[in-house]
């Protein structure tokens, strides 16, 4: 007995040690990690920066979150797990990883054990999400270069009008072929064999670090943006607002705000945008409950704020600035769409809400400076 009780106090600091990293490997980890983010071109950190915007796990500026993540334990953590993720779950191929970056001697045996440790229960659904991603496009398998704007996105950098932080990868993860006295990015832009190749820069993290119409301007060119009357969810007049790509699959809406903050909304289902979350209009409901990680609550149809989310109940999108306003296809049974109208709030799990088929109808990033 008193062996074993012997081994308990021995062994379990140990173990819990294991659970916990020292000041000196986080802030090693954070630095070296921001480092190869700000190389542009690592295909760890490009994979990690990808997963951390999809996810919603770097919040709406997520360069910046990159660059500090020491001041994040969640983010930093949600980071080593993509790391983890990349290197196929294994702990060799993440320890060479950890090396890769420089990461000191000393820390990368107990980072290693760490990030094993606190992910191993989810190896599998890891590796398979990571199969799925690459097969489907979300994050591209080859990676030049992680920015790959079309020509007047690269006159915009050279003008230092992309700000703070660095810009993420295009929607293809390659980088076209500059093009001396090229005019702005169009809708399309033709190869010799006249066959459109699109190399627009999707990822809305460029326009979380604009802070003036002007970089908007610059970025997407003036004959891709027009400033229109804005409206909220309810129809209520709020202003002027820009819109990029106005009466396309692709329109997106910004509204720059006098102290600095702004919106970036979108209500076309077809659109190519990359924002955090992954959330889209045309998206079903039963998604954002996935990627809130739990249930929310909803506000009523037809009723004051009908539609919109009441409040995220503390899943991962609470407090991040995401407002979604939600309506339902298939309202045809006046009976089962009385259940969810009017002055009441209903939860996103609810069964019923299948049947009529709730999707997005909008979704607005609310940045904060």
């Amino acid at each position: 007995m008193k062996r074993i009780l012997y081994l308990l106090v021995f062994f379990l600091p140990a173990a819990a040690s294991a659970q916990k990293l020292s000041e000196s490997a986080i802030e090693d980890v954070s630095a070296k990690m921001a480092t190869q983010f700000l190389k542009l071109n690592d295909p760890a950190l490009v994979f990690v920066t990808e997963q951390m915007s999809r996810t919603g796990s770097g919040g709406l500026q997520v360069d910046k979150t990159m660059q500090e993540l020491q001041k994040d334990p969640a983010a930093l953590d949600a980071a080593l797990r993509f790391l983890y993720q990349y290197s196929d779950c294994n702990r060799q191929t993440l320890i060479a990883n950890l090396r890769a970056m420089n990461v000191n001697s000393g820390n990368v045996f107990p980072l290693a054990t760490y990030i094993v440790n606190k992910n191993k229960n989810d190896n599998k659904a890891l590796v398979e999400e990571k199969t799925e991603l690459y097969r489907i496009g979300a994050i591209p398998k080859q990676i030049s270069v992680m920015v790959a704007p079309p020509e007047n996105q690269n006159q915009a950098a050279a003008a230092g009008t992309v700000l703070q932080g660095a810009p993420p990868a295009n929607a293809t993860g390659q980088a076209p072929a500059a093009a001396s006295g090229s005019t702005p990015a169009k809708e399309t832009i033709n190869t010799a064999a006249n066959m459109p190749v699109d190399t627009r820069n999707w990822d809305v993290r460029n326009v979380f670090n604009m802070v003036k119409p002007d970089q908007l301007l610059e970025f997407y060119g003036k004959e891709n943006v027009e400033l229109r009357d804005a409206v909220d969810f309810e129809g209520n007049d709020v202003g002027k607002a820009w819109v990029v790509y106005p009466d396309t699959e692709n329109e997106m809406e910004v509204i720059f705000y006098k102290d600095s903050t702004k919106s970036v909304a979108f209500s076309r289902e077809d659109g190519k945008w990359r924002s955090p979350f992954g959330i889209k209009p045309g998206d079903p409901i039963e998604k954002v409950n996935k990627v809130n990680g739990k249930s929310f609550r909803i506000n009523g149809f037809e009723w004051t704020n009908g539609g919109t989310v009441d409040s995220w109940e503390g899943g991962a999108m609470d407090k991040k600035g995401v407002m979604i306003l939600f309506r339902a296809v298939n309202s045809g049974d006046p009976k089962l769409y009385d259940k969810y109208t009017g002055e009441k709030k209903f939860s996103s799990s609810d069964a019923s809400l299948k049947k009529l088929g709730v999707i997005v109808e909008k979704v607005v990033f609310r940045t904060y400076q």
